[in-house]
C-alpha cells in the first residue's frame, strides 16, 4: 500500500485470536500467523477463563514478542462468539489496515493474509473470506468448499464460510465495531459472531468476495465448538437445532440488529407463524448458495410447519 510519500508500504493487519483451554493447539497456530509473508501484522489475544495453563503460556510469550497482545485476563465468555464481540469492542484498529478473525487451533499458509489483500484490491472488495482445508489427526483432509456464488438474502441465514478466513478493511471492521459497543447487549444473543459480521456487511452495501482458494488447514478434533458438521450425530444435532426454530429466531435477530427489521422479505416471516415458515421456504433459492442447503432449507422450513415451531 502506497504512504503519502509514494513509497510502497506492507498492509498492516489486526489478527483477532480467541482463546479457551488451547494449551495444545496454540503455539502451532500462533507461529503460522506470525511467519505471514508480506505483511506487518499485530496478533491480539482474548482469553476465556481457562484451566490448562493458556493464560501463562501466552502472557510470557507476550514479553517476548513485540507482535502479541493479550488483552486484559480473567474474564469468562462462555463461548467463542461473545469472545469475538469482546474482541471486535476492545481492539483499537487507529494503525491498521485490515482486521482479520483468528481460530487457536488452525495452520494458516504463509501467503494467506497477502492473498486476501489482493484479492480484495483486485476486486475493489471491502471483505474477503475464503475456503479451507479440514484436517484430522490422521493427516486425512477434505476441501470445504464456501465459495458458491452469493444470492440476493443468504447473509440472513448464513455465514460466508468460516470466521477464521475473514478479512475486513478497517472502515467496515470500525463500522461492526461502533454497532457492537452500542447494541452490545443485543448482540450477545447472535450466536455466531461471523453470520452477524457477514450480515452486516451484505446488508449495508460493502462488498464481499469469497475465495475459492484455501489459505489455511481448518483443525477437526472433539473440543471444535464449530467444525465442519460431518457425521451422523452431527446431523442429529443440526436436526435438532432446526426444529427448535433457533435459526429464524437468529435470522430475525440479526435482520433487526443490521437495519433490516422492516424489510417486506423480513416482516414476512420475522414474526414466526406457519404462513410464514412456507413463504420462507418459497424463497429457499434466494436464502443459501449452495443447491444442497437450499433444498435442505426448504425442507427445514416445511418441517418447522409440521411440529409447529416458529
Amino acid at each position: 500500500m502506497a504512504t503519502q510519500s509514494g513509497a510502497v508500504r506492507a498492509p498492516s493487519f489486526a489478527v483477532c485470536l480467541a482463546a479457551y483451554n488451547g494449551i495444545e493447539y496454540i503455539a502451532e497456530q500462533i507461529k503460522s500467523i506470525l511467519s505471514q509473508d508480506g505483511v506487518d501484522l499485530q496478533i491480539f489475544i482474548s482469553v476465556d477463563k481457562s484451566s490448562d495453563g493458556t493464560e501463562s503460556v501466552l502472557a510470557e510469550w507476550a514479553l517476548l514478542e513485540p507482535r502479541l497482545t493479550l488483552l486484559p485476563l480473567g474474564l469468562h465468555f462462555g463461548g467463542a462468539a461473545p469472545n469475538f464481540y469482546r474482541l471486535l469492542r476492545d481492539v483499537d484498529l487507529t494503525d491498521f489496515d485490515y482486521l482479520s478473525f483468528s481460530d487457536q487451533d488452525d495452520v494458516w499458509y504463509s501467503g494467506k493474509l497477502l492473498r486476501a489483500h489482493e484479492k480484495m484490491l483486485s476486486g475493489a472488495a471491502d471483505a474477503y473470506s475464503s475456503n479451507v482445508l479440514a484436517f484430522w489427526s490422521n493427516d486425512y483432509k477434505v476441501l470445504i468448499n464456501k465459495s458458491q456464488k452469493q444470492v440476493r438474502w443468504d447473509f440472513l441465514f448464513e455465514a460466508a464460510g468460516p470466521g477464521c478466513t475473514y478479512v475486513m478493511r478497517k472502515e467496515l471492521a470500525c463500522a461492526v465495531q461502533d454497532l457492537i459497543k452500542s447494541r452490545w447487549t443485543d448482540v450477545q444473543q447472535v450466536g455466531l459472531h461471523d453470520w452477524f459480521v457477514y450480515a452486516y456487511a451484505r446488508a449495508n452495501g460493502y462488498r464481499w468476495v469469497i475465495d475459492d482458494y484455501a489459505g489455511m488447514l481448518y483443525r477437526q478434533h472433539e473440543k471444535n465448538q464449530v467444525g465442519v458438521n460431518s457425521g451422523v450425530g452431527a446431523f442429529v444435532q443440526r436436526a435438532r437445532k432446526v426444529l427448535s426454530g433457533w435459526g429464524p429466531t437468529q435470522s430475525a435477530l440479526i435482520a433487526q440488529l443490521v437495519g433490516l427489521g422492516d424489510d417486506p422479505f423480513v416482516t414476512r416471516w420475522s414474526g414466526g407463524g406457519r404462513t410464514g415458515l412456507l413463504r420462507l421456504g418459497l424463497h429457499a433459492w434466494q436464502c443459501r448458495r449452495r443447491v444442497r442447503d437450499k433444498i435442505i432449507f426448504s425442507l427445514s422450513c416445511i418441517a418447522m410447519c409440521l411440529v409447529g415451531r416458529r
